[in-house]
C-alpha cells in the first residue's frame, strides 16, 4: 500500500510538472530558433514580422558637423516574415567599406541574395555603404548565415543588460507628430516616425509586410536649440518620384539618393534618402508636404 501510494504522489507531481512544462513561456517563443540562429533577441512587429536591430555603435561618423546617431542612419537590421521553413527575410547592413567583400562573399555562399549595394548620405565621414540583402527558406538557417556575415564587420555584440528607459530628447516630438499626422518614438535618442503604403507590396508572390523594409523612415536628430538632423527614406512608385524630389526641395531638405532596395518586388519600388539640419518641426512640415505625394496610408 505505502508503494502504491508513493508510486501515485509521483505520477501526480510528474504530471503537474509536464503541464508546467508545456505552458513555459521559454518554450512557447516561435521566434527562439532565430535568436538562436543570430545571437540576439529582436521585436515582433504590429504586422506580425519579427524584426532584429543590429546597430553599428562602433561607428563615429560625421556629416556636415553632426555625428550621427546609430538610429538615425546606422542600424543594421534583418526581419523575418516567418519562424518557419518558408520564411522570407529582408535587411539592409550598414557596413564601412573595407567590411563589404568579406560580408557579400559570406552571404552569398550562404544562399543569401545581395539586392542593393549603395549610399544612403552624402559627404559622410567615414564613408558608409549600405547592403541591402534578401533570403527565402527556413528561419533558422537565414539567421545563421546573417550572423556569420555580421560576425567580418566590427558590429557590437547586443548588451547582456536590459536597455534603459528612453531618455527625452529636445524637440516638439508632440509637434511634429501633428505636423506630419503620424504618431512616433524615441529610440535611441532619435525620434522615429514610420509611415506604410497602402498598396500590397509583393516579392516572388509573397505579400511583404510594411515593417520588412516597406514603410517611409522619417528621423529626427535634435542638434540643438530645437533643431533635428533629418534623414530616412521615402518609398516611392515611379510616378511619385519627381513630385517628391520637389516637395523636398521646395522645403530645403535635399535627397541624396534615389535607387532600388530589391529585385522583384511588385508593383516597382524606389527608395529616396535625404537630409537635413533645422527646425524639427519646419522640417517635419516640408515632410509632409512630401508624403501628401505619395500614396502612404
Amino acid at each position: 500500500m505505502q508503494i502504491q501510494r508513493r508510486a501515485l504522489i509521483f505520477l501526480t507531481f510528474a504530471f503537474l510538472a509536464s503541464l508546467g512544462m508545456a505552458q513555459s513561456p521559454a518554450n512557447s517563443n516561435p521566434w527562439s530558433a532565430v535568436e538562436q540562429g543570430i545571437g540576439r533577441a529582436g521585436q515582433v512587429q504590429g504586422d506580425g514580422a519579427y524584426k532584429v536591430g543590429l546597430p553599428r555603435g562602433d561607428m563615429k561618423v560625421t556629416v556636415e558637423g553632426v555625428v550621427l546617431k546609430p538610429a538615425l542612419a546606422l542600424g543594421s537590421w534583418v526581419a523575418f516574415t516567418s519562424p518557419g521553413a518558408d520564411a522570407m527575410m529582408m535587411g539592409d547592413l550598414v557596413l564601412a567599406e573595407d567590411e563589404v567583400p568579406p560580408v557579400m562573399a559570406s552571404l552569398q555562399d550562404n544562399g543569401i541574395e545581395i539586392t542593393a549595394l549603395h549610399n544612403h548620405v552624402l559627404h559622410e565621414s567615414p564613408r558608409v555603404m549600405y547592403m541591402h540583402i534578401s533570403g527565402h527558406g527556413d528561419a533558422a538557417k537565414l539567421a545563421g548565415a546573417v550572423k556569420q556575415a555580421v560576425s567580418l564587420t566590427k558590429t557590437p555584440a547586443p548588451s547582456p543588460t536590459p536597455a534603459a528607459a528612453q531618455p527625452n530628447i529636445d524637440i516638439d516630438t508632440a509637434a511634429i507628430e501633428q505636423a506630419l499626422g503620424h504618431k512616433g518614438k524615441v529610440n535611441g535618442g532619435v525620434f522615429q516616425v514610420g509611415v506604410p503604403r497602402a498598396e500590397s507590396i509583393t516579392e516572388a508572390g509573397m505579400k511583404i509586410p510594411a515593417s520588412v523594409g516597406l514603410s517611409t523612415a522619417l528621423n529626427f536628430q535634435p542638434t540643438g536649440g530645437g533643431k533635428a538632423a533629418i534623414t530616412g527614406d521615402f518609398v516611392l512608385l515611379s510616378s511619385e518620384v519627381n513630385n517628391v524630389i520637389k516637395a523636398l526641395r521646395q522645403n530645403g531638405i535635399q535627397p541624396t539618393a534615389i535607387h532600388s532596395h530589391m529585385l522583384e518586388e511588385q508593383p516597382r519600388l524606389f527608395f529616396m534618402h535625404f537630409w537635413a539640419n533645422d527646425d524639427a518641426v519646419k522640417l517635419a512640415k516640408g515632410l509632409k508636404q512630401a508624403l501628401d505625394k505619395t500614396n502612404s496610408k
